[in-house]
């Protein structure tokens, strides 16, 4: 039987943002994760990671820095400036691509349209979105337990999963426990685990646009106007 892709290596991704809207926001923390299963079993899991920390050249509101705890102070001091850290993280994704590496992230719809922002913003070229394999464990939870109660953060998906979350709310420690939930989620689930990267890309594209169609219906029986994006995983 052929290696599956939560057997192999993996790159997660994870962002820490001045906002929630991407077109508006500015990246002020990013990560990437690189995980590596090693030895003859798959079972031992080597990672190393590597993480910038961005002056965005805007205020942080108060809100976000509680969040994710990067003041205005703190970017100033030590951030580095956006066009250097981003041109590096998208040339990281781009060898990612190349390599046929999936990218994993919680709510990649989010972190990877936030990214194409801010590389048209500082005219860095984008990565090859249309051959990225990307894994969203926030998508494949849905599919695979669509009923469960509950919020679904990461936080609560990792603790539901048995997942370690180190350093929630820090880009490094959000990426790491992102892979390792993606790994969780490939094992028990054949029906995600046994498909090949871009199969399991396209079919989250269409459980996304799915997902959003219910929710959007779900407000509009209670009275409640409200577009939801049904664009995976980039929303521009």
């Amino acid at each position: 039987m052929s290696e599956q892709w939560f057997q192999g290596p993996l790159l997660g991704f994870d962002t820490e943002t001045t906002g929630v809207v991407p077109a508006e926001s500015r990246i002020v923390q990013a990560a990437l994760v690189t995980v590596d299963p090693v030895g003859p079993d798959r079972e031992t899991v080597g990672w190393m990671g590597e993480s910038w920390l961005i002056d965005p050249g805007v205020p942080i509101p108060p809100g976000a820095s509680r969040v994710h705890g990067i003041t205005d102070q703190k970017a100033r001091a030590e951030g580095e400036v956006p066009v250097k850290a981003l041109g590096e993280i998208a040339a990281a994704l781009g060898a990612a691509i190349e390599a046929g590496t999936p990218v994993v992230a919680f709510r990649a719809g989010f972190d990877l349209t936030m990214l194409s922002y801010e590389l048209d913003r500082h005219a860095i070229p984008q990565p090859d979105w249309d051959r990225i394999s990307v894994v969203d464990p926030a998508v494949l939870d849905k599919r695979v337990d669509r009923y469960r109660k509950g919020k679904r953060t990461l936080g609560a998906t990792a603790e539901h999963y048995g997942v370690e979350l180190d350093g929630a709310h820090s880009a490094t420690g959000d990426a790491a426990a992102t892979v390792a939930l993606a790994r969780v989620i490939g094992t028990r689930f054949p029906e995600v685990g046994s498909m090949e990267p871009r199969e399991l890309h396209e079919a989250q594209v269409r459980w996304h646009a799915e997902d959003a169609a219910s929710l959007e219906a779900y407000f509009r029986r209670r009275g409640r106007e409200e577009s939801v994006e049904r664009r995976w995983p980039l929303a521009r």
